[in-house]
């Protein structure tokens, strides 16, 4: 494929996407990401993110605020474990694997390759093995450097580093792993947290155990999480769902509640395609996320193309966090906060018959009744996390 030919390949994409990209794009360089900014930039680390970041590697220490007790933290911790431990195996090497590097490979790569006839009918069973292996999504797309990140980062210098990676890749495999809805319901405290931190350590063995059956079957593959490039982008363009007011991609299957990873591979296998069930459309009039944001890091206006601050992307029209003040709180709280992912009215169980119903009217020419209704219905309740607990006993 000549250049012209990609660049229209892309421009078609970003059309199914909903894409608008102006000609100040710039890749982003991830030494700018608010997680790293907490370590190298002054106006945004201090004694509260240090805390904070601290407060996942210690015995936890609780607080009397409900939420937030001893067992709530520990729960927490525990949860972030097997992702802690994976991520720090080569931190001698300025790589925090699955963060801020890729995922280091320990297979070899058979030396013959399996003979794919049937394309199409070998990504379905590919589909289902990831499935067996645990993600709840699945969707593949073409590589688009655009969201590679420019340069990754050395975290024992917190210092820019090249961001080439490591092989011939073709296709992006992109894996969604869904959130426990009781847990982040109770948002925001300790406890919701391990909702996120079950998944990130469930994608550390479920991407290491993909890229190793990729690779035994003769072809290339590495694997990441929430380094190397933005998979936001990327599960849009799989397929697996579309871009909210809250930066969070909303499936067909959890809403909002879904952590992504992804495997850079040389397999080939069919591409999904961009879906659009309306949900742009239905947060460019449902502000709710933005109205819940205690520090009002969220905006309530149409996308644009503003760059708040450096943990902006350049060149994107689209809803855009203030990460330093969206951090902030988190550092206030010592665990994160996904109040927007809790009053999101597509966090719902979609297998329910009232789920089922949402989504029928708020995806079709009935979405005006589906925004009456959330407006009369107000913000959630929050699950209390002392009735979170009592429903484990």
């Amino acid at each position: 494929m000549n250049e012209k030919q990609n660049t229209n390949t892309i421009m078609i994409s970003d059309k199914k996407s909903g894409f608008k990209i102006s000609d100040e794009f710039e890749r982003f360089n991830q030494i700018n990401d608010i997680f790293s900014r907490a370590f190298w930039d002054d106006s945004v680390r201090n004694k509260h993110s240090d805390a904070f970041f601290e407060s996942h590697r210690v015995q936890p220490k609780g607080k009397r605020a409900v939420g937030f007790k001893q067992k709530d933290f520990a729960l927490r911790n525990a949860s972030w474990a097997l992702s802690d431990t994976f991520s720090d195996r080569n931190a001698h090497k300025g790589n925090r694997e699955g963060f801020q590097s890729w995922m280091e490979n320990d297979s070899l790569i058979a030396e013959e390759k399996i003979r794919i006839d049937d394309q199409k009918s070998f990504t379905i069973e590919f589909k289902k093995i990831a499935k067996l292996f645990g993600a709840d999504l699945i969707g593949i797309t073409p590589i688009d450097k655009r969201w590679h990140y420019s340069k990754k980062v050395n975290t024992l210098e917190f210092k820019p580093v090249s961001n080439k990676l490591p092989g011939n890749f073709t296709s992006v495999i992109v894996m969604g792993h869904a959130m426990d809805k009781g847990l982040v319901d109770t948002y925001p405290s300790a406890l919701a947290s391990s909702a996120a931190g079950f998944e990130y350590s469930r994608e550390a063995a479920i991407v290491t155990q993909m890229t190793t059956y990729i690779r035994s079957l003769g072809y290339e593959a590495l694997g990441s999480m929430n380094d190397t490039a933005l998979v936001i982008p990327y599960a849009i363009q799989a397929g697996l769902g579309e871009y909210g007011r809250h930066q969070m991609v909303i499936t067909p299957e959890f809403g909002p509640r879904v952590r992504f990873s992804k495997i850079f591979t040389t397999l080939p296998l069919h591409y999904d395609k961009p879906k659009h069930h309306g949900i742009t459309e239905y947060c460019n009039k449902c502000t709710k996320c933005a109205e819940a944001c205690p520090p009002k890091a969220l905006p309530k206006g149409p996308p644009s193309y503003n760059v708040i601050n450096k943990s902006t992307i350049k060149g994107v029209k689209k809803w855009s966090a203030n990460c330093e003040k969206c951090f902030d709180y988190w550092t206030k709280l010592r665990t994160d906060c996904a109040i927007c992912m809790r009053v999101c009215p597509f966090n719902r169980d979609f297998n329910s018959f009232r789920g089922k119903i949402f989504w029928k009217i708020a995806t079709s020419f009935l979405q005006p009744v589906a925004l009456w209704w959330e407006k009369k219905r107000g913000m959630p309740r929050r699950l209390k996390p002392e009735t979170w607990w009592q429903m484990q006993q």
